[in-house]
């Protein structure tokens, strides 16, 4: 499977990356095993994670994910294989807002590093952004932590326009370490907000997009055809009250036309539209089955023609 490439970097990833926010939550580390083991059978190598994913599960402090991925690493023995995203800023049980200070930072990568099992991580991001501190600090940290070998680059998830802008201007000014990626809520369904506020951004200063929630929680996979269908899944609930309107019924029909029409699924549909995005590089999904991987491949080869990306978009307007 041919890579695409990070930002300015020489870093490369296959175009579905596996978002590890499940392992200890959904999936146990048998399962996350197995299930990584199907990914990248199929030919795919990236992997994001957080060093605070899955610090909601009862019992859990934040951690886990990491733990498992870094398990799974050492026991495949594939680490020069497969590039490992983890990120640092986000609140666990012990940390109650973002810190994105040098300390914190410093710390934070050498518990990840310990958890992965691994001397260097590919990708590392901000998770959250905490505006006390200044992007200056920040921004050093992780040009020491390159410097060191313990990251090779860098890149941002939950952070405002002004501040990433400020960062990448700040990152040229005094030649140290830039974003290279841009991790954002983007999906079909989720547009507004990255649209009008970071797209530009991304295309100016060529950075790679690799959208979270690409399959909107599950709505968009098209297992949610009816209102009665949300009583049959544990977090439906949760997905109706976001998601089912008239926007989102529109937007259901239209994939599911679209997906009929190609011999496919709404979920491979769903990650083929965010594929053909300006900007987007690779889009972060996850699963618990293996059968759940096989949109992930139709969408790598899926190229969707004018017409239906005019019906997806036509339905997704606001």
């Amino acid at each position: 499977m041919v890579g695409r490439k990070i930002g300015k970097s020489d870093l490369s990833v296959a175009p579905i990356i596996f978002g590890g926010n499940v392992f200890g939550w959904t999936l146990d580390e048998k399962q996350a095993f197995d299930i990584l083991d199907a990914f990248v059978d199929l030919g795919f190598d990236g992997i994001d994670t957080a060093n605070q994913y899955s610090y909601w599960v009862p019992g859990n402090t934040g951690g886990e994910s990491e733990t498992i991925i870094g398990n799974w690493l050492s026991a495949c023995g594939n680490r020069n294989k497969i590039t490992v995203i983890t990120k640092v800023g986000g609140t666990s049980s012990d940390i109650p807002e973002p810190i994105n200070t040098r300390e914190h930072i410093l710390q934070q990568v050498e518990l990840s590093l310990l958890r992965l099992k691994t001397d260097y991580i590919d990708l590392y991001q901000t998770h959250f952004d905490s505006e006390k501190t200044p992007v200056e600090e920040t921004l050093r940290a992780y040009e020491d932590l390159i410097k060191d070998g313990k990251v090779r680059y860098i890149g941002a998830s939950n952070v405002s326009p002004q501040r990433l802008k400020e960062s990448l201007n700040v990152s040229e000014g005094l030649g140290i370490a830039r974003y290279q990626s841009l991790q954002p809520l983007y999906n079909l369904f989720d547009r507004e907000n990255y649209e009008q506020n970071y797209q530009q951004i991304a295309q100016t200063f060529e950075l790679s997009v690799i959208p979270y929630y690409s399959l909107a929680s599950g709505f968009l996979t098209g297992k949610y055809q009816t209102e009665n269908d949300f009583a049959k899944s544990d977090r439906g609930e949760g997905v109706k009250q976001k998601y089912w309107n008239e926007r989102g019924e529109r937007i259901i029909k239209a994939l599911t036309h679209v997906a009929e029409e190609n011999n496919t699924n709404p979920a491979a549909v769903a990650l083929a539209w965010l594929l053909a995005q300006p900007t987007v590089t690779a889009p972060i999904a996850s699963a618990t089955k293996a059968i759940h991987l096989d949109p992930f491949i139709t969408a790598v080869d899926l190229n969707l023609s004018y017409e239906s990306l005019t019906l997806l978009n036509e339905a997704s307007k606001y």
